[in-house]
């Protein structure tokens, strides 16, 4: 850190920085003022005079221990440790210690220029009484894989990507001979490849091109590149697919239990194209039924370690956008050979199922089979058959609709939970631009269906969970939901006993989550509805993938699984492989290896789900942008420290009022109530509150939109609002100034640092 350059610093703050930066980097050694002054090159009696204060200062503050008069060393030996760095485009970087939750600040002078994820080697600052811990990043021990998304600006004499990144503060310099093709205004992806101590802007290169900024096929696959998600299948891979049969020969056919004789169809969502499960059911000479549960064979047509396995397995699942499926397997596979159509004979893995009238499981078996569904049923055409009685098939689809009815009651009370929410679904244009909003509501066809693929899931779970006999259990895959966070549970319960619910936080599972549905019940429809709503499902543990089996809460199941989405879903496809090797004998594998697999599945899903959010939430701010300046009604959907997320009740979509804006009071964040509270008026914001919004800020780039609040007389509150010409307007006490349009893209600074 010493220099021999002078300084130009005028500032007592700013020698303080120097001064500190220079005892934690020569934290062994002691010095006396002058000692400091020359190796920080600060010259003059006054500067100088000013370092020695601030060394009195330092010592009084705990850091600096004055080891002789005028002799000064840090007060404790910085520790060295290992961590991964935390980079955020607004300058809080930080570094969380192994062994540790708690991120520690490190500066950007400190930072080497790591970029988030990095493995790094850094010193833990002794720390100023009264300040925040800090830490400084000694080395990058390992870089992690990872490319920024933007939009390529190019000049004559340079060029450079802006980039989209909350993990980057500035622009990625790109050399004229690194842009792979790139035009001005294209959407493109980046990788660094140079980022110099002494650099302001990293240097990079272009890796791919995504198309024109802004047109909806660059935007969506900009996306999926920005959670490291495929947004192109490999053509060696689909090739390679494309030389597989359907194989139902004879000889293949004699393996497995006959069901083409019997009645089955399936009913999928109107625009699916690969259907991985169907349904079949007659009527036994005993008087019973038999229902089977037949799910598409996949892993008899992908072999472990194959080309297609590999790409499977890294994918993990599908991904499904507003406007595409990315799919987890080749097309051939998905929506050919190995979807469940009508009028084609078909290979199965299949669970069967011995009920009586009321649902009760007599018996049971697992085979592989063959089956040729006699019908395509979309939700919509099963509900109707539901509501009237008529149409195809109806004996049979009446039949399971009874069947599954009691089943689900059954299920409720053993204590699973009630979480019946709907889903935002967009139509949208020909260039998929959206036009209007639609919710997709689960009525009795869609509940049809999930009871008896949840009934699949327990059985197969349970036949490896739980062995006849004194057996050990193998090693399998569970879809394990833990217990949700007490801490949690209780302030959900506090914050519902308000409005007068009582929901038990003690005792047997089935009776708090018994306890649950009666309150999700009584709140049907009321104000606080969608506030207790949010709050219950997020005091709830995330289901992940595992082979420690701790049963499944929010289903109230000992033994659950994924057995019957192997098209979609890598995690089926090694239950396929499990059951198949242990129902014929098969030893236990390799337990650790399974738990990793689990981990990965579960690490994908997480990130498909997150970019399955983010379309959702453009998609959102683009369907909003065309309604600039217009006045909806909506409700707190969450309460932060920097502002109020409302979603809309017309569309649901959502936006934020930021805290700025409630100029009336000064507000504060209790994060313990979920709600804003004003200082001196104690005017409270709590979520399930309603509010009148304008639609004032779209920014596409950020996927943000920004709404202001409207009073009981229509007025505008905020101090950002749109006039008719749908312009920004930003309104203060003494002035009124008016700014051009949000823009779709925002420039971001070059530097942060």
């Amino acid at each position: 850190m010493a220099t021999q350059s002078k300084v130009k610093v005028s500032k007592k703050e700013d020698f303080r920085t120097m001064v500190v930066d220079y005892f934690n980097t020569h934290n062994k050694g002691s010095f006396n003022y002058k000692q400091v002054s020359v190796d920080l090159g600060i010259t003059g009696r006054t500067n100088q005079y000013m370092v020695a204060d601030i060394l009195d200062d330092l010592t009084r503050d705990g850091f600096l221990v004055e080891l002789v008069p005028g002799k000064y060393q840090a007060s404790e030996i910085t520790t060295t440790a290992e961590g991964t760095f935390v980079r955020r485009s607004n300058g809080k970087n930080s570094v969380v210690v192994d062994g540790s939750e708690v991120p520690v600040f490190v500066a950007e002078r400190n930072s080497m220029h790591a970029l988030n994820g990095d493995r790094v080697r850094v010193h833990l600052c002794a720390q100023r009484r009264g300040f925040e811990p800090e830490a400084q990043v000694l080395e990058i021990i390992e870089k992690k894989d990872q490319v920024f998304i933007g939009k390529l600006k190019v000049e004559k004499a340079f060029a450079f990507l802006q980039t989209d990144s909350k993990f980057l503060a500035c622009d990625i310099l790109i050399p004229k001979n690194k842009l792979k093709g790139g035009q001005n205004g294209d959407k493109a992806i980046a990788r660094i490849v140079e980022w110099n101590d002494d650099d302001k802007n990293p240097t990079g290169e272009i890796i791919d091109i995504l198309g024109v900024a802004g047109e909806n096929n660059s935007e969506m696959n900009a996306i999926l590149a920005e959670y490291g998600l495929p947004y192109v299948y490999p053509k060696n891979v689909e090739a390679a697919a494309d030389k597989i049969d359907a194989g139902i020969t004879p000889e293949e056919v004699a393996l497995r239990e006959d069901f083409r004789g019997v009645t089955t169809f399936t009913i999928d969502p109107r625009d699916a194209k690969d259907f991985d499960d169907a349904l079949s059911i007659r009527r036994l000479d005993n008087g019973n039924w038999e229902v089977g549960v037949h799910i598409a064979d996949v892993t008899h047509y992908v072999r472990p370690g194959s080309i297609i396995d590999k790409e499977a397995f890294k994918r993990a699942t599908s991904i499904y956008l507003v406007d595409r499926t990315i799919p987890m397997l080749p097309e051939h596979l998905c929506n050919g050979i190995c979807s469940l159509r009508p009028d084609e004979e078909k290979l199965a893995f299949s669970c069967i199922f011995e009920m009586d009238e009321h649902a009760n499981v007599l018996a049971h078996r697992i085979r592989r089979t063959v089956i040729k569904s006699v019908r395509r049923f979309t939700y919509e055409e099963a509900q109707e058959i539901i509501e009237t009685g008529q149409g195809d098939y109806k004996e049979e689809v009446l039949m399971l609709d009874q069947l599954a009815k009691a089943l689900r009651k059954r299920r409720f009370e053993h204590g699973s939970v009630n979480f019946d929410r709907f889903e935002v679904r967009f139509e949208i244009d020909e260039k998929g631009h959206p036009i209007d909003v639609f919710f997709k509501v689960s009525k009795d066809a869609n509940k049809l269906v999930e009871e008896f693929m949840l009934l699949a899931n327990k059985q197969v779970a349970t036949e490896i969970g739980l062995p006849k006999g004194k057996k050990k259990p193998k090693p399998f895959v569970y879809r394990i939901h833990d217990n949700p966070d007490p801490d949690k549970m209780l302030n959900f319960a506090a914050i519902a006993s308000r409005f007068g619910y009582k929901v038990k936080t003690k005792g047997k599972r089935s009776d708090m989550n018994n306890s649950l549905n009666k309150m999700l019940a009584l709140v049907k429809d009321r104000p606080e509805e969608n506030m207790l709503s949010i709050l219950a499902i997020r005091s709830m543990a995330k289901a992940v993938y595992s082979t420690v089996n701790v049963g499944h809460y929010g289903l109230a199941f000992d033994y659950y699984t994924h057995f019957t989405s192997p098209i979609r879903r890598y995690p089926d496809m090694m239950v396929h492989r499990l059951l198949d090797r242990y129902l014929n004998g098969g030893r236990a594998v390799n337990a650790q290896k399974l738990e990793d697999e689990c981990k990965h599945s579960s690490d994908m899903e997480q990130l498909a789900a997150n970019a399955e959010r983010a379309s959702i939430k453009y998609k959102q701010v683009e369907y909003m942008k065309d309604r600039l300046g217009k006045i909806f009604e909506g409700t707190v959907s969450g309460v932060t420290e920097w502002g109020l997320y409302v979603e809309l009740d017309e569309n649901k979509c959502e936006g934020m009022v930021p805290i700025r804006d409630l100029d009336d009071d000064y507000y504060e964040f209790d994060e313990k109530n979920y709600c804003l509270i004003g200082r001196r008026h104690k005017h409270v914001y709590q979520l399930g509150d309603k509010l009148t919004v304008q639609v004032a800020r779209a920014d596409l780039n950020k996927k943000q939109l920004d709404f202001a609040l409207v009073d009981e007389n229509g007025q505008v509150k905020s101090k950002t609002t749109v006039n008719k010409n749908k312009e920004v307007v930003t309104e203060t006490k003494k002035s009124k100034k008016k700014s051009k349009p949000a823009k779709t893209g925002t420039k971001k600074k070059k530097n942060r640092r």
